[in-house]
């Protein structure tokens, strides 16, 4: 059924929702209360990377160590499978890889588990999450698979940490390579239920019933667990970001993100050191910047970030799923790489310092990667990180030390930033879920009081109200509960930035739009999000959302990003959405200026693939400040709605890069400027 404000909202939950509060933000602050929120707010993360590490461990068959990730009694459903128990779930996941088990030379078992909407019990002790299921499959012996889906999951508090007490796969399409994938059983998709509500997505950790229990923690130790998550969140953003510059041959800003003695090494390929190392291994894709036909997208998902016990040092692990091609020449490939890099921090900033590439498969696209691929097969395993335990035995426990009022505000406002974090990620992720199925009603109730929001080819439209009624004059007020065709809103890569007091964000992200119908093979397309979030009476409030579509498309399965013919240079701009003549805007696309005159709607000449859209920025480079050619700090519309601003309604602007002094902004752009030492 659709998502309504009210559907699954406990009597005792709704009426904390009444009290707009939440756990990070209840008044009286203690070290009894610090200790026991720090912990609500690493319960997010470790559920998070508890769920990562499934897709970490079956890129290499582990199917084992998956196992121990579920508690005693877990039960994993995959349709209308059931396994109870860590050895059943073992056997399960083993027989049904068969030679598809990262095992075998020349197989591929790569599952990504992304966008995450977790939901914090009230006591702490269980949460429910639900996210987004790919696996990209092959036995190296011609046998492939692609499967697609909806997790809603279930999760215990153990002694030894978080563990999976319910893993219920919900299958939506599925496929072999050749022929692509279509709905499962060849029928209408019902909608997955939601364990969440357009309430309660932006309460990820709701508020506490009970007194905080006595801590023996020190306010040290204390600050310490805040500090690695706000360096947790850092290093994130700084990876993510790399991802971003590498998509668009930025090869100057990716240089930038490193130390001088930084190296890359591409495992069974080649070692770089150095900067001018750095840029070789770039080059190797290419030289700087994108020309006609050129996709180099390298999307990062499930990414595990493990700060080091020195605060100085960090291990991110991900997946990349390279999506490259040359239309001009109908040529494209993929690459599934493993991605593991060091960081260090230097004068307070995060830098890269080690890159390490493991390729898995590299494949023709129009072959696919049935036989192996186009390499040798892989034999090396990067070391894996272990996110099984605690986060806060990983710090030595002291003595409880006093601390002043003053010292415990400010430590409750960096907790706040990073639970900032995950709220802005959880309501943009909700964001996603709820147009997958056009549920517009629910959309709408996403958006803060003052919320506006982009419809593609159309304009903004500002409040919840406005926003929701756009949504039903573009797809109607109909909706069959069986969908013969479904895109989904993929928003991975997330880069967060948070205002200093914590109670605003901006937040950049992919849009990868996997689709998949009843009647033909699905495809993909690729997008940016540039969205700002808000804390608004207690919950996580979407403020601005804008989407710049396409960077790329896909003519079909058959065809991909590569089948692209440019636009005839005579050919008349599209015309907006047709819709907007019923339901007319509150600033048209074309109103916006230059920022939006490239796109569909815009006022300037359209762009399309293959041709090579702009794209912009809200950020400078994290390391360096470089100020990218098309920057656009803040959100999109505010610079002819001034009034539509963050600052304008009593929010901060959150930070766009590393301190700057000496800065002279002229027509939205630097001038001249100089780092803070």
């Amino acid at each position: 059924m659709p998502l309504r404000r009210d559907l699954s909202v406990s009597s005792s939950l709704r009426a904390f929702l009444l009290l707009g509060a939440t756990a990070i933000a209840q008044n009286a602050t203690t070290i009894n209360t610090l200790a026991r929120d720090i912990s609500r707010v690493e319960s997010i993360r470790e559920i998070k990377d508890i769920t990562r590490s499934i897709t970490h461990l079956a890129q290499f068959g582990r199917f084992d160590e998956i196992s121990d990730l579920f508690s005693a009694n877990g039960t994993l459903q995959w349709g209308n499978t059931t396994a109870r128990g860590p050895l059943a779930i073992e056997n399960w996941l083993r027989t049904e890889a068969g030679k598809m088990d990262g095992i075998q030379p020349g197989s591929l078992n790569t599952w990504v588990i992304e966008n995450p909407v977790v939901s914090l019990s009230v006591d702490g002790r269980s949460a429910k999450a639900r996210w987004n299921g790919l696996r990209f499959a092959g036995d190296g012996e011609g046998g492939t698979k692609i499967q697609g889906g909806i997790y809603e999951n279930v999760y215990a508090r153990t002694g030894k940490g978080w563990r999976i007490e319910f893993l219920g796969y919900n299958a939506m399409y599925e496929g072999p390579y050749v022929g692509g994938w279509r709905n499962v059983g060849g029928r209408g998709l019902p909608i997955i239920p939601y364990h969440f509500t357009a309430d309660s997505s932006g309460i990820p950790i709701p508020p506490t019933v009970e007194e905080a229990p006595k801590t023996n923690v020190s306010v040290a130790m204390l600050e310490t667990r805040i500090q690695r998550m706000n360096d947790e969140d850092e290093v994130r953003n700084l990876m993510h970001a790399h991802g971003f510059y590498v998509d668009r041959r930025m090869w100057p800003d990716v240089v930038d993100l490193h130390t001088t003695n930084t190296t890359v090494t591409i495992v069974g390929v080649a070692n770089y050191t150095g900067l001018e190392g750095v840029r070789m291994a770039l080059e190797r894709m290419g030289p700087k910047g994108l020309t006609q036909g050129i996709n180099n997208d390298h999307p990062i998902f499930d990414l595990i970030v493990e700060v080091g016990a020195n605060g100085n040092t960090a291990i991110g692990r991900g997946l990349e799923i390279a999506m490259l091609g040359d239309a001009t020449k109908r040529t494209a490939s993929w690459e599934f790489n493993v991605l593991r890099y060091q960081f260090l921090k230097e004068g307070g900033i995060w830098k890269t310092q080690d890159v390490e590439i493991t390729p898995l498969v590299v494949a023709n696209y129009y072959k696919g990667w049935g036989e192996g691929g186009l390499r040798s097969p892989n034999t090396y395993i990067p070391p894996f990180l272990d996110a099984t335990g605690l986060r806060s035995d990983a710090v030595k426990h002291e003595t409880s030390s006093n601390a002043t009022t003053s010292d415990l505000a400010d430590l409750k406002r960096r907790l706040r930033r990073s639970a900032a974090y995950d709220g802005s990620e959880n309501q943009s992720h909700a964001y996603g879920f709820v147009i997958d199925d056009l549920d517009c009603a629910a959309m709408g109730a996403l958006f803060a009081k003052r919320g506006h929001k982009a419809s593609p080819f159309a304009g903004y439209f500002i409040t919840p109200e406005r926003t929701a009624q756009a949504c039903f004059a573009s797809y109607g007020t109909n909706r069959s509960t069986l969908r013969n065709n479904i895109s989904f809103h993929w928003r991975p890569q997330p880069v967060v930035l948070v205002s200093e007091d914590g109670r605003s964000a901006t937040l950049r992200a992919r849009l990868l739009q996997p689709s998949t119908s009843t009647t033909k093979a699905g495809s993909f397309n690729n997008a940016i999000y540039h969205d700002q979030m808000v804390l608004e009476d207690g919950k996580w409030r979407l403020w601005s959302v804008t989407i710049d579509e396409f960077y790329w498309q896909s003519s079909s399965w058959e065809g991909g990003w590569s089948d692209a013919k440019p636009r005839n240079s005579s050919a008349p701009n599209p015309e907006p959405a047709s819709w907007i003549k019923r339901y007319p805007p509150d600033i048209l696309m074309s109103d916006v200026g230059d920022r939006e005159s490239t796109f569909r709607g815009g006022g300037g000449k359209f762009i399309d693939w293959p041709d090579i859209q702009r794209m912009w920025w809200q950020y400078r480079n994290p390391v360096s400040g470089r100020v990218p050619e098309y920057y656009w700090p803040g959100c999109v519309p505010c610079k002819v709605r001034p009034n539509w601003a963050l600052e304008a309604n009593g929010y901060q602007e959150p930070p766009t890069g590393p301190p700057l002094k000496n800065v002279d902004w002229k027509k939205g752009q630097v001038l001249f400027f100089t780092f803070n030492s």
